[in-house]
């Protein structure tokens, strides 16, 4: 699932190409067709954003196209009759503006709402303050990670939960909890404020600096760390040594409605509970 630096780099990719042109053409595909997709042709695309892990594309009259890729979704950006490098059979959404074509593929989620009605969304209005926003709320993300609905989930559990602070993913999720020498298995009440803190800023910390970077869909969290060869610190490296004790990583799966691969140093952060 694209986390919030690689759908940050995708709407900076598109906007070039998209804001301020008028929508020539416009259709969607697969499960779910859109017939009211109809009513953005001809308007002016004025805003392409992210929220979280949600790519928003704003028109001029009042509309907005919201995609979330989830696991498989990705968009690209074509010139006029140039081949697509997917089959047209997994385009969800084609959006056609003057020198150029967006295409949106495999994404579960595609839906046209009004722009008004965000705050009343059943996904959009309850997210949390957006890691990558330039007004992004710190004390907020704190407080809501303290609700106590949160109080006896895992700190690994937790810091996924969109509706906390949007835009964190399983990737930075591992690396945060490494950095900061924090067991994922331990729950929100145990934790510190202070260590809260800490793991929000260096998640907005690190967020910002891959979607400012442009790896690519590489995320870094070693960058600056001579110690360190490769990219990541402890995800996807089940059974090699940890960069900081030489312990073996270990890796099991975490979360009841959406179990995620968790990986972690025993020596480092704790044995799993």
């Amino acid at each position: 699932m694209p986390e919030g630096d690689t759908l940050f780099r995708t709407a900076a990719g598109l906007r070039p190409y998209l804001v301020g042109r008028t929508v020539t053409a416009a259709r969607t595909g697969g499960p779910g067709p859109m017939p009211q997709v109809q009513r953005i042709v001809g308007r002016e695309i004025t805003e392409v954003e992210t929220l979280g892990k949600n790519l928003l594309i704003r028109f001029d009259n009042g509309l907005e196209i919201r995609t979330h890729l989830r696991m498989n979704g990705s968009w690209h950006r074509y010139r006029p009759g140039e081949r697509w490098r997917r089959p047209a059979s997994r385009a969800r959404l084609v959006l056609e503006v003057q020198g150029a074509v967006a295409v949106c593929f495999d994404a579960p989620v595609v839906e046209l709402l009004e722009q008004r009605a965000e705050a009343l969304h059943p996904s959009l209005g309850r997210l949390g303050p957006d890691v990558l926003a330039p007004d992004f709320d710190a004390e907020e993300a704190v407080r809501r990670l303290r609700e106590p609905t949160r109080a006896r989930s895992t700190i690994a559990e937790a810091l996924l939960d969109q509706r906390a602070l949007a835009g964190i993913g399983n990737v930075y999720k591992n690396e945060l909890l490494w950095i900061e020498r924090v067991s994922p298995f331990t729950s929100v009440a145990d934790v510190d404020d202070a260590t809260l803190r800490r793991l929000v800023a260096r998640a907005r910390h690190l967020l910002l600096a891959n979607a400012a970077t442009g790896h690519g869909p590489e995320r870094v969290t070693t960058a600056g760390d001579r110690g360190a060869s490769g990219p990541l610190y402890v995800h996807g490296r089940t059974g090699r040594p940890c960069r900081r004790c030489r312990t073996p990583i270990a890796s099991t799966r975490q979360g009841r409605d959406l179990p995620r691969t968790t990986y972690w140093c025993p020596a480092c952060q704790g044995e799993e509970r």
